[in-house]
């Protein structure tokens, strides 16, 4: 068994830790959220006060961090993980950052004697407490069928990707199809609900047709439909969006350095910002469902208990 230090405890560290900790690892956490860091203890993690003591010992450093900014700050600070991890330690990162940020953590692990793979996940807060999430790695081979093993307990299925940086790409083409589909399943579910289709039987001939989706089964936006749904609990954040309107933008981001015409994900893109822009960040991401309504309000959405604005 290995002994991992584990940067970042939130809404997917603090279940994906205890499936580690289930397997036989010995898991060393750190966080700046003190009720993050008492939810990992909890589940078994031993939660210490700095990375540098996180690493001690440690076989392995996996990163869950919101933003590039911070994966950046967390590896390079002074101490960071390159400055406090023993040569050959296997870095992963299994945040969703740009392309540019994960090709620096190639770079500069490579450049100080350590192995790095690019280890998004896809699954969401209810596949990290299923142990069912897909991780898409990239890197070396060798280093890959190592971080392969690592994450097996946390994991449904594992994807080898190709080289560096292949994770991270597959994970923002993967993420920008989601949201194009959060607007799918954000019209079809009101246009149905207008033309006076009952909810449920709706969603049962989408999800046994062709309008199926991985939004429309586990997402669906009309409360009392799937359990899962944020619609269920006023769109508190499953996935928030300012964490979608990350994602999506690295998305157009990437389609911009590549030539590519991203009409569908920068109408998304514009619906997450205008969301953030009403103080809705932190709500859930398919709370875009209000753009599709005819009046501007929503079943399952009552703004005066918005926890966002308490």
């Amino acid at each position: 068994m290995s002994t991992i230090a584990w940067i970042g405890l939130g809404h997917m560290g603090a279940p994906m830790t205890a499936h580690l900790v289930a397997a036989g690892h010995t898991v060393r956490g750190v966080d700046v959220n003190p009720a993050a860091a008492e939810a990992a203890a909890s589940r078994g993690v031993t939660v210490v006060s700095s990375i540098a003591e996180a690493l001690q010992g440690a076989d392995a450093c996996i990163t869950s961090l919101p933003m590039p900014a911070h994966v950046r700050a967390v590896y390079d600070g002074p101490d960071g993980v390159w400055a406090g991890a023993a040569p050959g330690t296997l870095l992963l990162d299994t945040s969703t950052v740009d392309i540019e940020t994960s090709r620096w953590c190639h770079t500069g692990s490579a450049e100080r004697g350590f192995v790095f793979v690019d280890s998004p996940i896809s699954g969401g807060t209810a596949g990290a407490e299923a142990h069912s999430l897909t991780f898409m790695l990239g890197g070396a081979p060798d280093d890959v069928a190592r971080a392969e093993e690592l994450v097996a307990p946390m994991a449904g299925k594992v994807i080898a990707c190709g080289g560096p940086t292949a994770g991270i790409a597959a994970k923002l083409v993967n993420n920008m199809m989601l949201f194009i589909g959060v607007m799918a399943t954000a019209e079809g579910s009101q246009l149905a609900e207008q033309l006076g289709l009952d909810p449920t039987v709706f969603w049962q001939v989408a999800g046994a047709s062709s309008g199926g989706s991985w939004p429309q089964r586990v997402w669906w936006p009309v409360p009392g439909v799937v359990e899962s749904a944020a619609a269920n609990k006023n769109f508190d954040a499953t996935f928030s969006v300012d964490l979608a309107r990350k994602d999506c933008g690295l998305a157009v981001q990437a389609g911009e350095a590549t030539g590519v015409h991203l009409p569908a994900a920068e109408l998304a893109l514009s619906q997450l910002e205008e969301l953030a822009s009403r103080g809705l960040g932190g709500k859930d991401c398919t709370l875009v469902t209000l753009f599709a309504t005819p009046d501007g309000t929503l079943r399952g959405y009552d703004p005066s208990h918005d926890l966002t604005h308490a």
